[in-house]
């Protein structure tokens, strides 16, 4: 089965151009163009009825009039194509199928438990995404691809899930998720670590505000972290989304599982590591209503922590507290070294309390050199937890106007 490249859809460099401007700000008039764009007249006037007929541009009436005829206004065609986005998390899986102005059409979930080994979670994907566009009338050949946003490491080149930690199930060790899922479904499958599609989602969500530099952060069984400057993702040389969890915050510290750092920011703030906090207190005997939930310590979880929480027991906001704490802490060390603009904080740990956001980011704050000279935004993004998912398919569609 041919795949065409999603770039290949629209052809040349000037309608590429015209569809980007007119995507990124909704609506817009010739005359808007006009100035934007550099074109002389004749070139945009052609170049927009060209992208009508092939069906990427919609006229979406008139506008005011400056003293001669209503201008006529342009908008993107939503349904001139589609897209699915994929997350693949350590807790639960998901996949939306959205049009171009990214409105949700159909979705799927899964829980990583055990038995939701690579073939089973993928094999579901592909026959989830089939019966999607089925049930919408969609034919393939109207589908610009799937992006996937996944726990890493990874290597985005060969679309391959490498050596994640922290999966339930067996088996998830250098996984060919993009070449299983475009030979099934027979369109472009594109992947990347799951932070890098969140603070994708995330930019496109908040496009009309000009943050030049992005730091997002997703705190939840792992931490995960992303950049983006002037509009693009910052690439390292590898693949390692995960790293910031290794940042060293008590060089005696403890070492969660047998893997990682001595010390490391992930040892006291995450899933893993409150879930340890609370097991390890209780069996020295303090009181908590988590005990009224699961009588024996050692299974004692984060769903668990989260109904103890909201009772405001108080050996559990001591946890949450002291992890929110140490976040702060490593928070810091991320802004005194990047200095963003604008800081996005998502994951569980980070919706699971609003006390939890309020005392990193103030934590962060007081030890911040150069505050409040240097001042940042913090911020828990707009998508919430559908940022990665969100953003996998943006980047599929932002592929449409690459050179």
């Amino acid at each position: 089965m041919q795949i065409h490249p999603i770039p290949e859809r629209i052809g040349s460099r000037k309608h590429k151009e015209i569809y980007e401007l007119i995507r990124r700000q909704g609506i817009l008039s010739k005359i808007d163009l006009l100035e934007q764009s550099q074109m002389t007249g004749s070139t945009l006037t052609r170049t927009l009825e060209e992208l009508t007929a092939q069906g990427w541009l919609l006229e979406a009436g008139f506008g005011e009039s400056t003293g001669g005829r209503r201008p006529i206004l342009y908008q993107t065609n939503p349904s001139a194509a589609y897209v699915f986005g994929l997350d693949i998390s350590r807790l639960s899986s998901k996949l939306i199928l959205f049009d171009l102005h990214m409105n949700k059409l159909d979705a799927a979930s899964w829980i990583m438990d055990e038995s939701m080994t690579p073939t089973r979670l993928l094999q579901s994907i592909a026959d989830s995404a089939s019966a999607m566009l089925a049930a919408h009338g969609i034919a393939r050949k109207h589908v610009l691809g799937m992006g996937i946003g996944a726990v890493g490491p990874l290597d985005r080149m060969s679309g391959m899930i490498l050596e994640p930690i922290h999966f339930p199930a067996a088996g998830w060790r250098n996984v060919h998720v993009s070449g299983f899922l475009q030979e099934r479904l027979g369109i472009p499958v594109l992947l990347d670590n799951g932070a890098n599609t969140a603070i994708m989602g995330e930019s496109w969500s908040d496009r009309n505000r000009d943050y030049r530099h992005l730091l997002y952060i997703h705190v939840g069984v792992g931490i995960r972290s992303a950049m983006m400057s002037n509009g693009k993702v910052v690439y390292g040389a590898v693949d390692m989304e995960g790293s910031i969890g290794q940042m060293i915050i008590q060089t005696d510290g403890p070492r969660l599982g047998n893997h990682g750092n001595f010390g490391s920011l992930e040892t006291f703030v995450s899933i893993p590591a409150l879930e340890q906090q609370a097991q390890s207190r209780l069996k020295q005997g303090r009181e908590s209503t988590l005990r009224d939930k699961e009588a024996h310590p050692d299974k004692i979880n984060f769903s668990h922590l989260l109904e103890a929480l909201k009772e405001h027991d108080p050996l559990t906001v001591e946890i949450f507290s002291q992890g929110a704490t140490y976040f702060g802490i490593g928070l810091s060390n991320l802004l005194n070294i990047l200095h963003p603009e604008k800081v996005i904080l998502g994951g569980l740990l980070i919706s699971s309390d609003p006390s939890f956001f309020q005392i990193a980011t103030r934590v962060a704050i007081r030890n911040t050199y150069h505050y409040p000279n240097y001042q940042v935004v913090f911020s828990q993004g707009h998508l919430g937890e559908e940022a990665l998912v969100t953003g996998a398919a943006i980047m599929v569609i932002n592929q449409l106007t690459e050179q």
